[in-house]
């Protein structure tokens, strides 16, 4: 493709993927909303999000072997409408049953659009531009999780949650209908491979109990619940099967032999731990903005949408000079500038205004846009054409799983980190220690009691345990980004992306 049919196609398909990953997020702050409304309760709410996500993390590993049966232009075409007739349903759900089903139905046929976007794209750029395309389809891996909670802040609050979903309705019709019209004489081959029923049974008990495992972790206190235990060892037996199945079964359902490559294995880890460290920001500062800042949904999505901006414009800069830079080094310089933000964001104080906020944002999206789109080039170089669909759907499930990962793990060291702190703190409020007795006898000198004085304090004192521990999650996310610097060298070059239709 040239021109301005490039573009269009270019625009639909990181239109559809840029959908896709938002539903990830944007249900989030809308939970409470949703919850009430439908007559549950605040964790049979959370339900929402978990279904989603244990259904796409279960299928997006499937992807490279439905392109091969029934073609990735067909695939992605049937996947885009389904999505957006699931996107329906949960707008329109009036029991919670009703929204779980549709949420599971999203998960299920929307899993392969964002791998399979990422193989059409590549497929119509020529050699030295497909550099130029993974930019610009980097660009929505990293505007969804950011946007997501923006928007569903601003619809639930100004309209109603159904809107969350129903925005999906014209979004994903003119996607089908401008891939199906660009790409009808792009359809990949197809192969009538065995179904493998057998690793597809284990892939969706191992995978679907590590997920769970994941999303329900921190609320049930981990392994000190019975159930947490036991999705831990149904997902290790499921797994260790699956992987013996896979790589001895004459057509897998999953190609694991393309962890054998060392570009692979080491771009899809440094893309998993990376993804870990992004979310552990994305997560947990709107979490601490709302419960002890002040702030509202919608205030705490702005914070966070900053450091979409400057990824927006370094993305296709980026893309388009990838092939002139070694993609470590450009790598490593977006892991070094992300920790280094990280570093200073870690300095917050608790009267920290939202523009200080905001800035620190602004400058690790520096740090964003330069690491996804090196480590997708990596991961994709030296491959045959016909492990393409195959190499972006298990790259997008490590991303996948370190967005779970993160999100479960920074969490919960959050939760855990404040409450230490708060231990320690309080440590010190005796009647001996003069600055503890100068604030009761302040506080008490306004008119409050000596009970509503110690309350008071107690509420300060958690504010500044959460701050502490904020800044802890975030000196950890730095840290893991350094460490990563080390292994991305160990990749080969060259990173050269072949193209499906090659």
């Amino acid at each position: 493709m040239r021109g301005g049919m490039l573009a269009l196609a270019t625009f639909a398909l990181g239109l559809g993927s840029f959908m896709n990953i938002l539903d990830l997020t944007i249900t989030n702050v809308s939970v409470p909303s949703i919850a009430g409304d439908l007559g549950v309760s605040f964790t049979q709410g959370t339900w929402a999000i978990t279904s989603y996500a244990v259904a796409e993390a279960i299928m997006l590993p499937l992807t490279g072997w439905l392109a091969q049966r029934f073609g990735a232009v067909r695939m992605f075409i049937s996947a885009t409408l389904l999505f957006t007739l699931a996107s329906a349903l949960c707008g329109l759900a009036f029991t919670f049953p009703m929204l779980l089903a549709s949420r599971v139905m999203q998960g299920v046929v929307g899993a392969s659009m964002i791998p399979l976007s990422q193989t059409l794209l590549t497929s119509v750029y020529p050699p030295q531009r497909r550099g130029l395309a993974l930019g610009l389809w980097s660009m929505t891996t990293i505007l969804g999780p950011i946007a997501g909670p923006l928007a569903g802040g601003w619809l639930t609050e100004n309209l109603s949650w159904h809107w969350i979903f129903l925005i999906n309705l014209p979004v994903g019709f003119i996607v089908a209908v401008l891939v199906a019209t660009l790409f009808r004489d792009h359809e990949t081959p197809r192969r009538r491979l065995p179904v493998d029923f057998v690793g597809l049974g284990l892939l969706v008990l191992g995978i679907g109990a590590l997920q769970i495992l994941l999303d329900k972790g921190n609320e049930l206190d981990w392994f000190d619940s019975p159930f947490i235990v036991g999705l831990a060892c149904l997902s290790g037996i499921m797994l260790a099967f699956f992987v013996v199945w896979e790589l001895t079964d004459a057509h897998p359902v999953v190609d694991l032999r393309l962890f054998g490559r060392r570009n692979f294995a080491i771009g899809v880890t440094c893309l998993m731990l990376g993804t870990v460290a992004f979310f552990g920001t994305v997560v947990v500062l709107p979490l601490w903005l709302q419960s002890y800042q002040g702030y509202t949904p919608l205030w705490a999505g702005k914070v966070v949408a900053f450091g979409g901006m400057l990824a927006l414009l370094l993305g296709p800069v980026v893309g388009a000079n990838i092939h002139r830079i070694d993609a470590r080094a450009v790598a490593t310089f977006g892991f070094s500038t992300f920790a280094l933000v990280a570093f200073w964001s870690a300095r917050f104080t608790p009267d920290v205004d939202f523009w200080t906020l905001a800035l620190t944002r602004l400058f690790m999206g520096i740090g964003i846009s330069c690491f996804f789109l090196p480590l997708i080039t990596i991961n994709l170089s030296g491959l045959a054409p016909s492990q393409i669909a195959a190499a972006t759907g298990l790259q997008n499930f490590m991303r996948n799983l370190g967005s779970s990962f993160g999100t479960a793990i920074m969490t919960s060291l959050w939760d855990h980190k404040g409450i230490e702190h708060h231990a320690r703190l309080i440590e010190h409020v005796t009647a001996y220690n003069p600055l503890a007795t100068s604030y009761l006898n302040q506080l008490q000198a306004t008119g409050l009691t000596i009970d509503q004085a110690l309350a008071q304090l107690d509420r300060t004192l958690t504010t500044q345990a959460y701050l502490l521990s904020t800044n802890a999650v975030l000196c950890i996310s730095g840290m893991l980004m350094i460490a990563l610097i080390g292994l991305i060298w160990w990749a080969k070059p060259p990173f050269t992306v072949r193209a499906v239709a090659e």
